[in-house]
């Protein structure tokens, strides 16, 4: 009986010592890709890059397809038939 405490006892050290490798890993990692989305040429880059996709889709004939135009114009239907109910 002794033995399997032992045992027990030693697989969930061993356990335990291996979850938090992996999730400290994994933890340093999620706040080092945070830190990057946080740097000033990171919100710049990302605000050319919006900017140059509004350009690109200011330029087509046809910015929807049918199917996006009928989600959004079903959205915008309840948002608007909500703001109403409100009042």
């Amino acid at each position: 009986m002794k033995i399997f405490i032992y045992k027990c006892l030693i697989a969930s050290f061993i356990f335990l010592i291996l979850f938090y490798l992996t999730f400290g890993v994994i933890k340093r990692q999620l706040l080092t890709e945070i830190e990057n989305l946080k740097s000033k040429e990171n919100i710049e880059h990302v605000k050319d890059k919006i900017r140059t996709e509004i350009t690109k889709a200011n330029k087509k004939d046809k910015i929807l397809s049918n199917d996006d135009k009928k989600i959004i114009n079903e959205f915008l239907n309840k948002l608007q038939s909500e703001l109403k109910s409100q009042n």
